[in-house]
This record gives structure tokens, C-alpha cells and sequence, in this order.
């Protein structure tokens, strides 16, 4: 039971750290296709003049995408301390250990709802600001990428990438109760063992 429990153990801890590194890729990707199809269009001596109406949403959602990967730093190095505290490979957790994992798991859990509600304001105002029309005919004289209202691939991304930070948290959590449920089994056996 140990070895599958510590096992467990090392495969929770490397998760937070993927998981971080998937929030930081995402905010690199995530104006991508914005930038590719709108930022062209933009008149910036003269917004009034912009050639596709709604196009702004590109500006809009820059100061998200900046907290994102800051974000997205801020549980990497959460993760690290994952490790700095050696929570994947010790056999007895101490404080630090229940510390860091909680903190890790709160910050995931904070930044998969922040994310997730971002992520749907700037969908829909994605879906019903913009005069795809007009876009389409830009796109069509310029030669550049035509996004469509259903070309919601990144802000889609988005709720994934919420997901798999809660998903990793359950795990965390998991292994946390069962970590402390053999701690204190373990000490029974010592117990009984001493008295006996």
C-alpha cells in the first residue's frame, strides 16, 4: 500500500508542475488567432475608423492574458515549492508539506475560476461584438486569417485548461488524506508494536 500510495504521491506533484506549464502555454497561444485576424483591421490613430467593428476585443483582453501568465508563474513556482519541500518523496508529511500542497491547491483552484469566468466574458463578447461580415470581406481583400463566430478554439482551450487545474487539485487533495490515513496507521502499528 505504501509503494502505490507514494507512487501516487510523485505523479500528484509532477501534475501540479504540468499543470502550471499548461497555463503558462495557453497564455502564450491565447490571442493568437485574435492577432492573426483582427489586429490588422484596427485604425489606431482613429478608432472610429477601425474596419471591423468589435475588432477592439484584441486590446480588451490583453491585460487578462498578462495576469494569465503572471498567473501562470505565480503556480509554477507554487509547484517548485512542491518540491523545495520534498511533498513528492517523503515518506511522513510535515507542516510544510500540508502547507504547500494546500497552497498549491488553492491558488490552482483560484486561478481555474478566474480563468473560466474571463474566459466566458471574452467569448461572448467575441461572439457578439464583432461584425464578422465586414471581417470576412477584409479578410477576403487583404489576405488575411478570417475568423468566424464559431472559431472559438482558444476560448474553448480556456475551460480545459480550468479543468485540468481542479482535476489536479482533487488529486492533491486525495493523496493528502490518503498520505495522512497510512501516517497515522503507521503509528498505531508503532504503538501497538511498543505496547505489546
Amino acid at each position: 500500500m505504501y509503494k502505490k500510495q507514494m507512487k501516487f504521491q510523485r505523479i500528484a506533484c509532477f501534475a501540479f508542475l504540468a499543470a502550471a506549464a499548461i497555463v503558462f502555454i495557453y497564455s502564450l497561444g491565447l490571442v493568437t488567432d485574435l492577432y492573426e485576424a483582427l489586429y490588422s483591421t484596427m485604425d489606431y490613430l482613429n478608432p472610429k475608423y477601425d474596419a471591423v467593428d468589435g475588432a477592439r476585443i484584441f486590446y480588451d483582453i490583453q491585460p487578462f492574458n498578462s495576469m494569465l501568465t503572471t498567473a501562470a508563474l505565480i503556480l509554477i513556482g507554487c509547484s517548485v515549492l512542491v518540491f523545495i519541500t520534498n511533498t513528492h518523496s517523503r515518506r511522513k508529511y510535515y507542516l510544510a508539506n500540508y502547507i504547500t500542497v494546500g497552497l498549491s491547491c488553492v491558488a490552482n483552484l483560484a486561478v481555474a475560476i478566474w480563468t473560466a469566468i474571463n474566459v466566458a466574458k471574452y467569448k461572448l463578447q467575441y461572439q457578439t461584438t464583432i461584425d464578422f461580415e465586414a471581417l470576412k470581406e477584409y479578410s477576403e481583400i487583404w489576405k488575411t486569417l478570417y475568423i468566424g463566430p464559431n472559431d472559438t478554439f482558444w476560448f474553448d482551450i480556456g475551460f480545459v485548461v480550468s479543468a485540468i487545474l481542479i482535476i489536479v487539485s482533487a488529486l492533491a487533495v486525495f493523496n493528502l488524506i490518503w498520505k495522512t490515513l497510512l501516517m497515522k496507521e503507521e503509528k498505531r502499528l508503532i504503538k501497538e508494536g511498543l505496547e505489546g
